[in-house]
Parts: C-alpha cells; sequence; structure tokens
C-alpha cells in the first residue's frame, strides 16, 4: 500500500480504526476481527487504531492477540483520557473521569502496554482533553513517556487549534485526530490549516460518516439495539431524511465513477492532503479489502469540483449535547 507521512512517522495511507470490533456499534465477532487486523497487515494497513475507553479496556486486548509474532509488522496507536482503575472490561459504565494529569499519564501507560502485549505504542494519544488540566502538563508527563521509550510519538484526539499549538510547543505532536469526511468538514476552517502550518500529521476517524455514507444501512432500525448510532442527531427525526439525500448523492456520484460509495468517500479524503490518513473502522474483511483499494482511486479536479457543488449540507451535530462538549477544546 501507498505510504503516508504523519510528521516524521511513516504509516499506511489508510489505516483501520478497531473501535467497533469491541464497543459502541453492537454486535461484535471476536474471530472475525482479528481475521480482519490479520489481513489488513497483509493488504499493507498497517496503522491500527484502539483506545483504552473501547470496551472498555477489551478493544486493547483484542487487538494484543491479533498482532502477536507480527507487532514489528504494524503501526499501533492507541489512547487514555478517562480514569480506568476501577473499569470492568466490557462495562461502559465503570470508567472514571477526564484525567489528563501527569500522574494519570503516567500510570495509564503501563495498563495498555500490558493489554497489547508490547514494549512500546508507535502514537499515544489523549483521547479527549481535560479543560481542567493545562495541556502543557499532560504533554509534558507525555514527552517524558517518549524519554523512556514506552512511547514513540504523541497525538491529541478533538484538540482545538489554540490547544493544538501549546502542546506542540512542549513536545512535537505527530498527529491531531479529528472527525473528518464528507459530512463533517468542520476541521477545514482552524484544525486542518493549524496541522498544516506546524507540520503536524492528520488523523481522519469515521471518514465513512460512521458506515453512512457507504449505504450500508439508511435507517437506526437496522443497526443492532446496542449500537450508539441509534440516538445520534444525525440519524433521526429530520436529520435522519436530510442526510439520507445526502448518502444518496455519494452514491450517485460513486455509480458515475464506477466504484463503492465508501470507496469514493475514503478516496476524497485521500485527496484533501498528503497529510491525511483516513482510518476507516471495520470489523469485516470484505470491507476492509474494498476499502483499501479506494487508496488507488484518483479523482479529478472536476470531480472534486463537483462534489463540493452537488453534496448536500450535513444535518444534525455530530454527538449529542454531551458528547460535543468533549470536543474542540
Amino acid at each position: 500500500m501507498k505510504q503516508r507521512k504523519l510528521a516524521s512517522l511513516e504509516v499506511s495511507a489508510l489505516g483501520l480504526g478497531c473501535m467497533g470490533m469491541s464497543a459502541f456499534y453492537g454486535s461484535t465477532d471476536e474471530a472475525e476481527s482479528i481475521a480482519t487486523i490479520e489481513r489488513a497487515r497483509e493488504l499493507g494497513s498497517t496503522v491500527l487504531d484502539t483506545a483504552q475507553l473501547y470496551g472498555p479496556l477489551t478493544n486493547e486486548e483484542l487487538v494484543g492477540r491479533a498482532i502477536a509474532g507480527h507487532r514489528d509488522e504494524y503501526v499501533i496507536a492507541t489512547k487514555f483520557a478517562r480514569r480506568m482503575d476501577q473499569a470492568t472490561p466490557g462495562e461502559m459504565s465503570t470508567i472514571g473521569p477526564l484525567d489528563g494529569s501527569a500522574e494519570h499519564v503516567t500510570s495509564s501507560i503501563d495498563g495498555s502496554l500490558r493489554r497489547l502485549g508490547v514494549d512500546h505504542i508507535d502514537l499515544f494519544y489523549q483521547h479527549r482533553v481535560d479543560p481542567q488540566v493545562p495541556i502543557e502538563e499532560t504533554v509534558g508527563a507525555m514527552a517524558e513517556l517518549v524519554r523512556q521509550g514506552k512511547v514513540l510519538h504523541i497525538g491529541l484526539s478533538e484538540a482545538a487549534p489554540a490547544t493544538i499549538r501549546r502542546a506542540h510547543a512542549v513536545h512535537p505532536i505527530t498527529a491531531v485526530q479529528t472527525e473528518y469526511s464528507l459530512w463533517t468538514r468542520d476541521p477545514e476552517a482552524e484544525v486542518l490549516p493549524t496541522c498544516r502550518e506546524l507540520g503536524i500529521g492528520f488523523v481522519s476517524y469515521s471518514p465513512l460518516g460512521r458506515g453512512f455514507l457507504s449505504g450500508r444501512f439508511r435507517s437506526p432500525e437496522e443497526l443492532d439495539e446496542g449500537d450508539f448510532r441509534r440516538y445520534g442527531p444525525r440519524f433521526t427525526g429530520e436529520n435522519l431524511e436530510a442526510n439520507r439525500r445526502l448518502a444518496e448523492k455519494v452514491q450517485e456520484l460513486a455509480e458515475d465513477k464506477g466504484v463503492t460509495p465508501a470507496q469514493l468517500a475514503l478516496a476524497w479524503v485521500l485527496a484533501q492532503g498528503e497529510e491525511i490518513v483516513p482510518i476507516p473502522g471495520t470489523k469485516r474483511r470484505a470491507y476492509l479489502e474494498q476499502n483499501a483499494e479506494a487508496v488507488e482511486i484518483e479523482l479529478s479536479e472536476e470531480e472534486l469540483a463537483r462534489i463540493d457543488a452537488e453534496l448536500p449540507q450535513v444535518a444534525g451535530a455530530r454527538y449529542d449535547e454531551t458528547g460535543m462538549a468533549g470536543v474542540n477544546i
């Protein structure tokens, strides 16, 4: 697979988001998930994105089992944010509050290393910025992990431009991870320009609009009972009707191009800059293989202009009110 660079970290142009293998998106199949991670390695899509929150804790363990014997062939990214001292694997209600303190940074890394079965993390993110702790303290502690060799590169997720600048002044930030897709273009205003100015890579999560742009479902009723998308602002009421029109336009554009809707959506993200690496999530090999083909799809200037001109605006916020309070801090 083609390679890209997140600052100084060379990675595959397309990564694999592992969250849905263990959390938030309904039913899971560990055997198929592990086979999907192994197939990603065969395809050269070697960036694996996980987090302590996913499960909680169980997704790191799953990834650890999947990479056993091939650790050096993957780029492992994980994230910390909330206290996990009392967390019970698989029970979200046992997760503690946000904690960006140096003490928590220091104490949380060893759990991730143990669950993943590795001696270092390639890219360690703060999953959500803690507004109660100066970012300088958090990143200073993350930098100490780099000096200790437990972490090679550090990143931030859903951070505001001013926070990114302050963090980068303490220690080089390798990547900022934020939702970015044909229906979430907010980062174009300030976050992406800030990353480009500072030489920071950008990791696009949910590049398929949480699967909606792929055409794999049209109504939340088609999703499992435990799938959090069933209650998301973009998947209910009038917002859902408006967003169906957006997804239908993506399908129309894809058919004209002779590709799948998911491939068109990924090709669009990839076309927005060489410093951008999408990490579409899937727990099935078939979808992984389809997604990987997007790396070879070229969109002309005319096609990109048509997408900009014809795609309807998305309706609704990315998360509910509580979720939105935790982003762009």
